[in-house]
C-alpha cells in the first residue's frame, strides 16, 4: 500500500525487452535503503525491485514490466529519459499523509486543460465512463501516483468524466506534474473507498 505521498523523482536510464521488459530508474536515494523485492510505486505502477546498485544520492533500481503492465498505462511512460514520481511502500507506523492507495491502475486519462490561476496551476483530466462513477467533488483520486482532491467534476454527454484539480506550486515543483501539458496521458487510480462503496451498492441494489 502507498499513501500517493511522492518522496523523489526518478529518470528512466534504460529499457530492455526481456519478454517482460526491464526498466532500470536512476533516483536520489540510498541503495542501501532499498530492499530487492520491495514495492515502489512509479508514477502509480506498483512495481517490485529486482536490481539495485549507485551510491547513496545517486542510486539506482530495476523493474520488471509486464506487458499488460505496459498496455493499461500511460502512452510512452516506459521509455528512456521519461520522469518517474516514486513512493516507496507504506511501512507500519509512517504517516497517511494523502490517502490509501494501492499502485494499480484502473484507467488512463487525459490532460484536458492546463491553466494558471493565481500561482496554482488548474488541471482538468477527461476520463472515461468506467470510472465515472468513482469520481467525486472533494474525493481523492490518484493521479500519476500523486493523491489530490477532485475540486469538480462534468459528466460528459457520452459518459465521460471531467474533472478538475488544483495543483499548487510545491506539488508542480516536486512531481512530475509541473510537466504535464495538454494532450498527456495520465495514469489514474480510484481511491479504495469509492470501489468498495460501489460494490456494496451494486449488491444492494
Amino acid at each position: 500500500m502507498f499513501t500517493g505521498i511522492v518522496t523523489a523523482i526518478g529518470t528512466i536510464t534504460n529499457v530492455e525487452d526481456r519478454g517482460d521488459t526491464r526498466v532500470v530508474v536512476a533516483c536520489p536515494w540510498d541503495p542501501a535503503g532499498i530492499d530487492i523485492g520491495a514495492s515502489i510505486a512509479c508514477s502509480g505502477v506498483c512495481l517490485t525491485v529486482v536490481e539495485k546498485g549507485g551510491k547513496e544520492g545517486d542510486a539506482w533500481f530495476a523493474v520488471d514490466v509486464s506487458g499488460e503492465t505496459v498496455a493499461r498505462t500511460a502512452k510512452d511512460q516506459w521509455r528512456a529519459d521519461r520522469r518517474l514520481n516514486l513512493e516507496p511502500a507504506l511501512r507500519l507506523g509512517d504517516e497517511l499523509g494523502g490517502h490509501l492507495v494501492t499502485g494499480h491502475v484502473d484507467s488512463v486519462g487525459r490532460v484536458a486543460l492546463v491553466e494558471d490561476i493565481g500561482g496554482s496551476t488548474r488541471l482538468e483530466i477527461l476520463a472515461g465512463a468506467d470510472i465515472a462513477p468513482f469520481v467525486a467533488e472533494k474525493g481523492s483520486i490518484t493521479v500519476d501516483g500523486i493523491s489530490l482532491t477532485v475540486n469538480d467534476i462534468e459528466d460528459e454527454a457520452n459518459g465521460d468524466v471531467r474533472f478538475a484539480l488544483n495543483i499548487i506550486p510545491h506539488t508542480g515543483e516536486v512531481t512530475t506534474l509541473g510537466d504535464l501539458s495538454e494532450g498527456d496521458a495520465v495514469n489514474l487510480e480510484i481511491d479504495v473507498l469509492a470501489r468498495y462503496l460501489k460494490r456494496m451498492q451494486s449488491l444492494a441494489g
